[in-house]
């Protein structure tokens, strides 16, 4: 009998083990390349004019989620969509990268409660996080600001994380100089991070958070999400966050918030709004895309919609030629000077292309009769001029 409970204890043993490696091994890289998959295709044509202005452009991206999958960004991957090597390769000059720190169960771009089960609560304990992280959005966020700064002392000069007006004009001037470096730029995807309490966002500024989203997939202590329930406004809590945001060198982000939101936020500030990743509802009339004449709000504060690069939000056609004929739709809505990349690379996406291959996107915005100063300013000008105003 002892050597049968011998057998099966180490079968139990062998069990949990097997388990383990599965869990904390193979299971979240499956899962990364799973959900940010980009379709097998075909090299994209890319003219010489195009090839030319893309070597000499700022190309800037307001939203990718890297940060939030363990992998090393200072090598070129096999899985997801952003990297530096990649952004290199892609003449990417600008990438904001994004902490994203809860994520419901079963999101839908319809209602999703606050309630439901944590995905990354479990994708934190899957990657081995510290154990700070796995009961504190805090230190999600936190954390997420500290890999990037670990990525930028490993890059060998490659990744410079930009927190000041001083850090992105001199990765701007190390670029005209020849030098393949790229300013990445630390942002949060939804102000629950602050747990509810305001005195958590000097901890979230210190960490380097420039770019603060006030919602994700639900709604939260400053008021209604996109995707809550009853489209709620601003909170008093809300409010006073915005307030305090205002009187920092940052850049609120309008996506995923909603409509009431983004307009209680407009109507409070005078300072330039983004919606960092989008589409166009008159484009494409999802409940994802904000109505058109909201973004020409949003637009008229003097910021910049980040035009996304999934089917959710393009209805369909996610190629090259997909995203321009979007973007030529966006600079007829809102002005060639409120239009900018918002890709949301690596945020649980197909796309049919990474990062590495924009100039693709530059030959396609040519093709579609943009202007080379048109192209200029969508690839990354408007969001220059932004994040030059904001940043100090």
């Amino acid at each position: 009998m002892k050597r049968v409970l011998k057998w099966i204890g180490g079968l139990l043993l062998l069990a949990v083990v097997v388990g383990a490696v599965v869990f904390f091994g193979f299971l979240p890289s499956y899962i990364e390349a799973d959900r940010n998959n980009v379709i097998a295709h075909a090299p994209y044509a890319v003219s010489d004019d195009a090839a030319a202005l893309h070597e000499i452009l700022i190309v800037g991206d307001l939203h990718a989620d890297p940060l939030l999958w363990s992998r090393d960004l200072t090598e070129r991957g096999t899985r997801g969509q952003v990297d530096i090597p990649r952004l290199i390769e892609g003449n990417v000059a600008l990438q904001v990268f994004t902490a994203v720190t809860k994520s419901p169960a079963g999101q839908n771009y319809e209602a999703n409660s606050a309630e439901s089960f944590d995905n990354i609560t479990l994708l934190a304990i899957g990657q081995l996080w510290p154990l700070r992280t796995w009961d504190s959005l805090k230190e999600r966020a936190v954390y997420q600001a500290e890999k990037l700064h670990q990525f930028e002392s490993a890059s060998d000069g490659h990744l410079k994380v930009v927190k000041t007006r001083a850090d992105l004009d001199a990765v701007l001037a190390a670029r005209a100089a020849g030098q393949p470096v790229v300013g990445g730029i630390l942002g949060i995807e939804g102000a629950h991070a602050l747990e509810g309490d305001l005195n958590n966002l000097d901890a979230l500024f210190d960490a380097g958070h420039r770019v603060f989203g006030l919602h994700h997939f639900f709604d939260n202590e400053l008021g209604g999400s996109l995707h809550g329930v009853g489209n709620a406004g601003l909170t008093e809590f809300g409010r006073q966050l915005v307030a305090d945001l205002t009187q920092r060198p940052v850049v609120i982000d309008l996506a995923h918030s909603s409509p009431q939101v983004a307009r209680d936020v407009i109507d409070m500030t005078d300072v330039p709004l983004i919606v960092s990743h989008s589409g166009l509802h008159g484009f494409c009339p999802v409940k994802r895309n904000y109505p058109d004449d909201l973004m020409q709000q949003i637009a008229a504060t003097g910021g910049v919609i980040g035009m996304g690069y999934w089917a959710d939000v393009t209805c369909g056609d996610i190629t090259p030629t997909g995203i321009a004929k979007m973007i030529k739709a966006a600079i007829q809505t809102v002005g060639e000077d409120h239009v900018s990349l918002g890709s949301d690379y690596d945020g649980s996406v197909e796309t049919a292309f990474d990062t590495s291959e924009l100039a693709a996107l530059t030959s396609a915005l040519l093709d579609q009769g943009l202007t080379e100063a048109q192209v200029r300013k969508v690839m990354g000008e408007n969001m220059v001029r932004v994040f030059q105003q904001q940043l100090n």
